[in-house]
């Protein structure tokens, strides 16, 4: 019993599937690490760069002696068959309704411009994979995450929500409008067990945020960030890995802003 409990403390996702959606790289990708690190079984999903999925399957797979504990699919979460693609290939894979989505997938516009500078197609672009690619994977994780406990929604906004800098404005209604979707699943899903939150990062030093800005603008993010930083993956996936775990029963339906201060 005392080897199971310790197990189970140091573990605490043990053999629970999750699927990660923009896996391949940036905050996606070191979610599916901290997750496979605490126990979990991943769907690594990737949209166009298969080199840079299966790369990340093999790191997590190399940590198992035993059976594959990870798998790279590709979808475009805009689509809702490849949607449904995900969950089934987790309940085939793993012989398990999986217990948790992290809506990581994402896209930005990096020449920044204003409202009046947008271009429809780019407003449509940003909106079919941010909004509708969100909307489909909550509502298939609604039908279909195991019930009854352990099963968790997790989906990835930005703090820009709140802090409404001027450039970002397609991008940060996106991002608003899934906020919004979360805190309404989250009373829709009473009685399953399952919980649905946010995770709104602020500046993190990835590819995304590093697209189409100068160091002395990358420098001003930097001063104006109490803990004197960008924030680093890591600060983003230990918040997904407490939301994902048994401790975080009680918090649902919010949003968690991740970023030093920013906001």
């Amino acid at each position: 019993m005392a080897t199971q409990t310790s197990s189970s403390s140091s573990l605490p996702l043990l053999d629970r599937v999750a699927i990660v959606t923009g896996a391949s790289r940036g905050i996606g990708r070191g979610i599916a690490l901290h997750l496979a690190s605490l126990g979990a079984r991943l769907v690594i999903n990737y949209t166009s760069n298969s080199a840079q999925a299966d790369l990340l399957v093999s790191e997590i797979n190399a940590t198992s002696a035993s059976a594959a504990r990870a798998v790279a699919v590709r979808a475009d979460v805009s689509d809702p068959d490849q949607v449904k693609l995900l969950f089934d290939s987790a309940e085939k894979l793993f012989n398990v309704q999986a217990h948790i989505l992290v809506n990581s997938a994402g896209v930005l516009d990096p020449n920044y411009p204003h409202i009046s500078n947008t271009s429809v197609e780019d407003f449509d672009r940003i909106f079919s994979v941010n909004t509708r690619g969100a909307f489909l994977c909550l509502r298939e994780a609604a039908n279909r995450l195991k019930r009854g406990g352990g099963g968790r929604v997790i989906s990835i906004s930005t703090s820009l929500v709140g802090a409404l800098r001027p450039g970002y404005g397609g991008y940060t209604a996106s991002k608003a409008a899934v906020e919004t979707m979360i805190k309404i699943l989250a009373k829709e899903l009473k009685g399953t067990g399952i919980t649905a939150n946010c995770v709104a990062p602020g500046p993190i030093a990835t590819e995304l945020f590093f697209s189409g800005k100068s160091e002395g603008v990358i420098q001003k993010i930097v001063d104006e960030c109490p803990m004197g930083r960008l924030g680093e993956v890591k600060d983003v996936a230990s918040v997904v890995g407490f939301l994902a775990g048994d401790g975080s029963e009680w918090v649902n339906g919010q949003v968690i802003r991740a970023n030093g201060g920013f906001v």
